[in-house]
This record gives C-alpha cells, structure tokens and sequence, in this order.
C-alpha cells in the first residue's frame, strides 16, 4: 500500500492520516441515524469482535471450574495467572516483533518516524523502553489484571452476586455485552481524567506518559496504582446482574484492547491495497500531546469536554488556545512577588 494516498509525512518522517478524527455518532446530537449506522461495524469490527471471541475461548476452555473457584486456592490462582502472562506474552510479542522487530511494514503508517529501540533513555529502567515495558506489564500489569479476575470469578462461583443464565436472559445479557465497550471507555476516561490532575500525574501517570512513542509493549506499563484503577472497571459485574463471560470479555477489552492505542500504526496492511484501521491515533495524539483524547474516540466526551484534537492544525490551535487560558488562570492565581 501506498500510505501516501492515504495521509502526509512531515520533514521528521511522521506520518499523519488526511482524514481529521471524528468522535463515535452514538451519543453526538442533533442525532444522525445513519452516521450511527456507517459507524456501527467499525465498532464492533474487528476489536471487539476478537476480544468476545477470546473471552469465550477463556471461559469455556481456560478457566476452572466453579467448584474449584469456590475456594481461593493458590493452584487456581497461579493457573489464571500463568494463563493470562502467557497470552499478553503471545499476543503482546507478535505485534512487536512484526511491527517492530521485523519492521514488515517499515515506517509506512507509522506515526513517528523514530524506532524506540534506537533511543535509549535514562527514564526508563536499563535504559530501554521496551525492556521497561515489558517489566511493568508482567511484574504488576498480569498479576492485578489477574487478582481482579480471581476475586469476580470467586464471588459468582458461591454465587454471592446475581447470576444470570443465557437461556432466561439472553437479551439482558446481550445487551450488556454490546455496550460494554461505552462502558470501558467511560470508566477509562473518568479514572485518565483522574490521574492527569497534577500531583497523581507526576507519581501515577507519568510513568505510562514516558513512553511518547509507544509501542506495544507500552500498552499496559503503567504505575501499580494506575494498574489498579485501570482494571476496576471490571468490578461492574458484581453490581449489575451480569455473567462471568462477560466480566472476561470487560477485561479483555482492557487487556488485550490495551494494545489498539499503542500499536504506532494507522494501518495494518493486508495486501497491495488492502489494510486494516487500527483507530489508534486519537490514542497516539494523547501521548503526543499529554492534555487532549483522554477517551478512545467511541464517546464524544473530549468533545464535550473540550480536549478534543481530530489531528488537524485547527486541533493543534485549539489545544494551545487551551493551553495560554491555562497558564493565564496560573498566572492570575500567583501572588505578588512569586
């Protein structure tokens, strides 16, 4: 594929889409049926889609029994744990290694042109953003991924929260599983906007902000705190009538989504004209910019809100207009003499 025909490299080599970003239709007014329509398939197709395929394989075949999740055992425990590193090791690895080891598509649809293996920085342990990565992710990212995962299959398995069955509540349980996304997104965007207030940022956050030119492994290298809040999400499903499959899938939507921001790439390309859209740069402007698309783009909250940027040059000047009110409110807060 010709990324060209499809958007623009400045002097450094980064690559920019044509088209500027849109938030989802779902909830912009005056609203538009059809536009929700157009939009529906990218919805669900094909993240979403994967990720309840992978939540089904992991409940009918990975996860134990419900009589063995009775009891909090450290065999159990230790399995999900194993089984979950694994698959962050095999899923996490392969995008990596094609995209970033490999370099199969080399820098086409590559939002910035640098190879974080090729700048070594001292914010990160070893030096290595990769290597500082993949120690974030596996040392607490899987295991709280995991603890979450072990303490809502335990209440459902002695049936101390509402179970419902698919064969008396397959709407209910359908529909749930179809906004579960929105969800995500919304808990995502009230704990982001949270951990970028300026005293959790500087302990919290910044350590998933060191990684401006993410790449997969950055997906889920975060603070231990921020890991805790990012995954709490999940504990919806002993609140709303819900089932196991769907709290897995809530946290595959974490975890195996995770990587949909961080991929680096526009596209993933197919054949000679043929790629598959990552929607990853309102993601990727985020770390670029630190104070705009705190949500994914699925819920117009940053439109709301005002921290929009679609990638356009009116996006740049709206976020420094943005930026001067800012530092005008700071300045009138000083004292005399400060």
């Amino acid at each position: 594929m010709d990324d060209l025909k499809y958007g623009k490299r400045n002097k450094r080599g980064d690559w920019a889409p044509n088209d500027p970003l849109a938030p989802g239709p779902l909830l912009l007014f005056p609203w538009n049926p059809l536009a929700v329509l157009k939009w529906l398939p990218g919805y669900f197709l094909p993240w979403n889609a994967f990720f309840f395929a992978t939540a089904i394989v992991f409940w009918t075949w990975l996860t134990p029994d419900l009589e063995t999740m009775k009891t909090l055992s450290p065999g159990w425990i230790a399995y999900l744990l194993v089984r979950n590193m694994v698959w962050v090791l095999l899923w996490y690895s392969v995008w990596e290694f094609v995209f970033y080891v490999r370099r199969r598509q080399g820098n086409k649809f590559k939002y910035n042109a640098k190879w974080p293996s090729e700048t070594p920085s001292d914010v990160f342990m070893f030096k290595s953003q990769n290597v500082d990565n993949a120690i974030r992710t596996f040392v607490s990212g899987v295991p709280i991924w995991t603890a979450y995962e072990v303490v809502i299959l335990w209440v459902f398995a002695n049936g101390w929260v509402p179970w419902m069955t698919w064969a008396d509540n397959k709407w209910w349980l359908l529909g749930i599983g179809l906004v579960l996304p929105i969800i995500h997104e919304f808990h995502f965007y009230c704990v982001h906007r949270l951990i970028h207030v300026p005293v959790f940022y500087k302990w919290i956050h910044s350590v998933h902000h060191n990684s401006v030119n993410p790449t997969p492994w950055s997906s889920l290298s975060m603070h231990p705190v921020e890991h805790l809040l990012y995954w709490s999400g999940a504990l919806i499903h002993l609140i709303l009538p819900s089932h196991p499959l769907l709290a897995i899938y809530h946290l595959h939507i974490a975890g195996t989504g995770a990587i949909v921001g961080h991929i680096g790439f526009d596209k993933v390309e197919l054949g000679e004209e043929k790629g598959l859209d990552t929607h990853a740069y309102a993601h990727y402007l985020h770390h670029k910019f630190f104070e705009v698309n705190y949500a994914d783009g699925s819920l117009p909250l940053d439109k709301w809100f005002g921290t929009w940027h679609d990638g356009t040059k009116d996006g740049d000047a709206l976020m420094d207009a943005r930026w001067e009110k800012k530092k005008a409110r700071l300045n009138a807060t000083k004292q005399p003499g400060e």
